[in-house]
């Protein structure tokens, strides 16, 4: 690490909480390779466009939604047959966490990549504005001096209706003065203001506002979740209704083939689980759609919606006469996507990458087809003034993620020590190891048992020293106030009680450094680097 560092790669190692199968795909373990049809780097999903009938009419949607200028080229490029990279998120509170532009610029950098390449391809952000928890998408945290600044959305919808078409109002006018003292003015700042406005829904406002950050990336933003697009992608939801045991048993099976893999299941997959919601059409709440076995007065088997069952056929009619009533759960999604946009690559998150292990049974048996996925551009953004505090005490990335801040600050401490108190700790301890080895070594020869005692009670005699070696630190901290600030600032930016692309608002960034930020991201998205980046700012 240097001061003239930009993007420094680690590896997935470094990130806590990753499942293991989401590392061995990062990692092009052999053990995968089973469960997905390419590895992260491989080129061949370039030459494996999908078929899509109903692309002409989507490219028209598109044209329709994106109306911006800056959307003219990759629509033109759609009409043309270009092929299309897609990823998605929740539609969350002043553009959601840090990660949500890692994924689009992830996107972008792929397509960028074909297209260089002689294969043109268009990056499409598909709106998951059908999903129903309202308390994961109405918040967002930015940092601000020595706390995290948590700004909620109040209020709730009175059923668990789909967040998207859920209505701002004038709630939202304080949030954006409060986004505005703790970001300052740039033109993501007014790109925000001018987006989270009262009337517009969270989808309009969620869509608006990264049409604007990533107007220069040429990415094309998608809301399907109207009757139009679910008319398009009924074959996809039919299949599910009408062919439900059959997939839900091959989907059991290859929850069972990743557990002997030594995986595990990213979806639970329960015996009257589907992959299904119904919105209702009286409350508009997202209800899941519930298996139930066939019985002789019903051989085709019954739903359960709630305390609702409906027949096969009452399901198939109302996808035929009201298709947007019928949604699809997360591991169906990918699969109607790719009928929609005929998808060459979808880009995803370390948990979406890992349920497309699941999902690769629904490509095969509903499309004929697997599309390739790949891990989300995954980073931690260091700020000029907190990498200013990492070179100064030495520090790295990967060993500010495994520290706590208490941690951190006993460590700054330690390396502020005078060189004295160090060499006399350092050869105290290096003196006490040699002489218990020595001693140990003498009492195991004269009795295995009297050996074992003399290692628990060499254990407590280390941790006496690791206490001095404590006690010593604590005293340099409190006299150096200033090294517990620097832990703190450092811990709040860059490990907030978890990554910090999942804690931190994408709005904070964006607005402090500006939509340049957006090429740099992007930028970095096309290294090789299949881990953990630090992005130095």
């Amino acid at each position: 690490m240097s001061p003239l560092s930009i993007a420094d790669c680690h590896s997935t190692t470094v990130v806590p909480g990753l499942s293991r199968l989401f590392r061995d795909v990062c990692a092009s373990a052999a053990a995968v390779r089973h469960f997905y049809p390419s590895t992260p780097g491989s080129t061949d999903w370039q030459l494996r466009k999908g078929v899509a009938p109903c692309l002409p009419a989507m490219v028209e949607l598109l044209a329709a939604q994106n109306p911006e200028p800056a959307a003219a080229a990759p629509i033109e490029a759609l009409r043309k047959g270009a092929g299309v990279v897609v990823t998605g998120q929740q539609v969350g509170l002043f553009g959601g966490p840090l990660f949500t532009p890692f994924k689009a610029a992830t996107a972008v950098a792929r397509a960028r990549q074909a297209t260089a390449a002689g294969r043109p391809h268009v990056a499409i952000f598909w709106l998951a504005s059908e999903d129903h928890d309202f308390a994961e998408v109405n918040h967002v945290s930015f940092p601000a001096r020595r706390e995290m600044r948590r700004l909620v959305y109040p209020g709730a919808p009175e059923t668990a209706i789909p967040v998207g078409g859920f209505a701002l109002d004038d709630r939202i006018q304080p949030l954006v003065e409060q986004a505005w003292e703790l970001v300052g003015y740039s033109d993501a700042m007014e790109a925000l203001a001018a987006a989270y406005v009262p009337g517009r829904t969270f989808a309009q406002a969620f869509r608006t506002f990264y049409a604007r950050v990533f107007a220069a990336q040429g990415l094309l933003i998608l809301d399907a979740s109207g009757r139009e697009a679910h008319r398009m992608g009924a074959p996809v939801l039919r299949a599910a209704l009408e062919r439900a045991d059959e997939l839900h048993a091959a989907l059991r099976e290859r929850n069972k083939s990743l557990e002997a893999a030594g995986y595990h299941a990213q979806v639970a997959v329960g015996a009257d689980s589907s992959l299904l919601f119904l919105i209702d059409d009286k409350t508009g709440a997202r209800v899941a759609l519930r298996r139930r076995q066939p019985t002789a007065a019903e051989p085709g088997g019954l739903w359960q919606a709630g305390r609702r069952s409906l027949s096969t056929a009452e399901l198939v009619g109302i996808l035929e006469s009201e298709p947007e009533r019928i949604s699809p759960s997360a591991l169906l999604r990918p699969v109607f996507q790719d009928l929609l946009l005929g998808t060459s690559l979808t880009i995803g998150g370390p948990a979406e990458i890992a349920y497309f292990a699941q999902s690769a049974v629904l490509f095969e048996r509903i499309l004929g087809r697997v599309t390739a996925a790949e891990p989300r551009f995954s980073a931690t953004l260091i700020e000029p003034a907190i990498g200013e505090l990492l070179r100064t005490h030495e520090l790295t990335l990967d060993q500010i993620l495994t520290l706590t801040q208490d941690a951190l600050a006993q460590r700054l401490a330690a390396r502020a020590m005078p060189i004295e108190g160090k060499r006399k700790l350092a050869a105290t301890g290096s003196a006490l190891d040699a002489e218990l080895e020595a001693l140990l070594g003498w009492m195991r020869t004269l009795d295995a048992g009297l050996g074992r005692a003399g290692v628990t009670a060499a254990s407590k005699m280390r941790y006496q020293m690791n206490r001095l070696r404590r006690l010593t630190a604590n005293f340099e901290l409190q006299r150096e106030t200033s090294l517990a600030r620097h832990a703190e600032a450092i811990c709040l930016s860059l490990n907030p009680g978890g990554l910090q692309e999942r804690m931190h608002g994408a709005a904070f960034y964006l607005g402090r450094y500006g939509l340049d930020l957006v090429e740099r991201i992007t930028q970095a998205a096309m290294s090789d680097c299949t881990g953990h980046t630090a992005l130095w700012l």
